[in-house]
């Protein structure tokens, strides 16, 4: 018999984040996380990882108990938990981190997501086989990640707020120059840029910049559905042949449809498929050539690989969109990704931007690659003393329990709005 969950612990944590710049503000000096952590019978132990906003911890805190006495393989069972209730939370993105609308199912996902993963690490380290194996088996052995630009401060208007290595971000010398500061780092053979922040003619500057000082490196600009039908129109007929394609560059599946079939250019997307039903809308309407994945917003690995296998049967392509996330949210990327046999780009990852995590060995990119491992579950391991500092933080500051980049922003300009509609 597999292990069966004897217990649940939750503990959301701050991580210190950099001031990145963004379409709706910039990021927060800290940002909310949640950790969740499974006991079982058997003694093996597992870790998962997700958003950390309140509405997620309401979630967590919610479902929790009925995961006791499950077994650590009832995947397909611990995803049904809490029904599909699909009111929408939200209708502005921006004060979320930009993760398309939020609905209360959305939120669910996230919070079974990492319950599915702390199961499957468990299960692995039951039986000996590292996570991968449990889906399936890999068929890499290494998965490549792009390297994150972002336009930035050189460190947050407010005070007591954590610092970075990175410096100032906002022209195109300094992307170039962050760039080579990522490729010295990890050896990024890729690299995407956070848009939507300056005009567009300064976007395209950052890009041919990049393009001529990482020649034959692939490119991609996502202003996170800044711009308009036109804007976006003269930015990819400025790009075609630069870029390998652009991501949310208008806000919904008419435009994209309609850019797409002005321009050719290949158009990506972590904003507008998100969940189940907004796929066909969006493959018949040729909006979407290639979908971001991400295992918190579908609800874990298993969905991910359905994911992958619906984008193979419509001829999409497939990559990984990221959030702030740590160690164990990236081991859960690597694992799924090294099962995915048409994993057409490299995954994004906010990783390098993280100078804090809560797992013993932090992962190291070398040719902007992780090696995919073969230890029991996820191959890591928690480090307790890290998690309860995270934890004492969150505790210390209530303001910053939800991630909010208008807020943040305010602390520099009081009077700052937030652009609903396109910015340009």
């Amino acid at each position: 018999m597999p292990p069966v969950i004897t217990d649940v612990h939750l503990t959301p944590i701050l991580i210190a984040d950099a001031p990145l710049l963004n379409v709706g503000g910039v990021h927060q000096p800290y940002t909310p996380r949640l950790i969740v952590e499974i006991e079982t019978d058997s003694g093996a132990t597992g870790l998962g990882e997700t958003y950390g906003d309140h509405h997620y911890l309401a979630t967590a805190t919610e479902l929790a108990p009925n995961l006791i006495g499950m077994p650590v393989t009832a995947c397909h069972a611990i995803r049904r938990l809490g029904g599909s209730d699909t009111r929408m939370l939200a209708d502005n993105p921006i004060a979320g981190g930009l993760r398309g609308t939020l609905t209360t199912d959305k939120v669910r996902l996230s919070v079974i997501s990492a319950f599915e993963i702390a199961a499957l690490d468990a299960a692995g380290r039951a039986i000996g086989l590292p996570v991968h194996a449990l889906l399936g088996g890999k068929v890499r052995d290494r998965v490549d990640y792009s390297g994150y630009l972002f336009y930035k401060w050189a460190q947050h208007p407010v005070s007591d707020a954590p610092t970075d290595e990175w410096g100032e971000v906002l022209d195109p010398d300094g992307v170039v120059r962050l760039a080579e500061s990522f490729s010295a780092h990890g050896g990024f053979r890729s690299f995407k840029l956070k848009g939507g922040v300056f005009p567009p003619e300064e976007e395209v500057a950052a890009i041919t910049a990049l393009a001529k000082a990482f020649p034959d490196y692939p490119l991609r600009l996502d202003p996170n559905g800044g711009w308009s039908l036109a804007t976006a129109t003269a930015v990819a007929e400025s790009l075609t042949g630069v870029v390998e394609y652009l991501e949310d560059p208008t806000a919904d599946v008419a435009g994209m449809a309609e850019l797409h079939r002005r321009t050719g250019m290949p158009l990506a997307t972590n904003m507008i498929v998100t969940a189940v039903d907004e796929i066909r809308p969006a493959f018949d309407a040729d909006a979407v050539q290639v979908v971001l994945s991400d295992h918190h917003f579908w609800g874990g690995l298993h969905a991910t690989r359905e994911l992958a296998a619906v984008c193979h049967a419509y001829g999409k392509g497939v990559s990984m969109h990221s959030n702030t996330h740590l160690g164990i949210s990236l081991a859960a990327m690597t694992h799924v990704a090294a099962t995915v046999a048409d994993l057409d780009y490299a995954c994004d990852t906010h990783y390098p931007w993280q100078a804090e995590d809560v797992i013993t060995e932090r992962f190291a990119f070398t040719e902007g690659s992780i090696a995919v491992g073969d230890a029991p579950g996820l191959g890591i391991e928690l480090d307790r003393d890290a998690l309860d500092r995270l934890h004492n933080r969150w505790l210390a500051m209530p303001a910053l329990r939800d991630r909010d980049d208008v807020a943040a922003m305010r602390a520099a300009e009081s009077g700052y709005l937030p652009h609903i509609s396109p910015k340009y």
